[in-house]
């Protein structure tokens, strides 16, 4: 039995929230770039979240576990990969910019400054209430231990 196992639940999280505000600020610092060393505009890339098996980190037990989340428990999250959206580049008329094809149109990325910033909020917000999961283990476990003391 793990007895910090919240802990190492949220923290899973806090890496995960991490990364996807680290992608974030990858697209947003992109948003105007027309052309990439593969050729093109920038693609907006968004983090695949999912979740962790009790089992994949390591703790066999006999007995299916039975958990809120049907036959196994989860313990945490990951983000195997990070994927390019498939959504079409936004085209500008420019005739004079220098990435301007023939009809004088400018493939600018994929990326929607306010859905990066609706995200970016959204990905805080799961930072800070997995940040506040480990805080309050750790007055938890500080009142037990003051508990024991006295």
């Amino acid at each position: 039995m793990r007895i910090f196992r919240s802990i190492d639940i949220a923290g899973s999280g806090l890496t995960a929230n991490r990364l996807w505000m680290d992608t974030i600020s990858g697209n947003l610092a992109n948003v105007n770039t027309t052309r990439t060393p593969g050729g093109g505009p920038y693609t907006r890339r968004v983090p695949v979240f999912q979740e962790r098996l009790m089992e994949a980190m390591g703790e066999q037990e006999d007995r299916v576990r039975k958990g809120w989340f049907g036959l196994y428990s989860v313990s945490g999250v990951s983000v195997p990969e990070i994927v390019e959206d498939p959504t079409p580049p936004r085209l500008s008329y420019q005739p004079d910019h220098p990435d301007a094809n023939a009809d004088g149109y400018v493939a600018f990325p994929n990326v929607n400054v306010v859905r990066e910033m609706a995200d970016m909020m959204v990905a805080s917000r799961a930072y800070e209430a997995n940040l506040a999961v480990v805080d309050t283990e750790k007055a938890t476990w500080n009142s037990a231990l003051d508990l024991m003391r006295s």
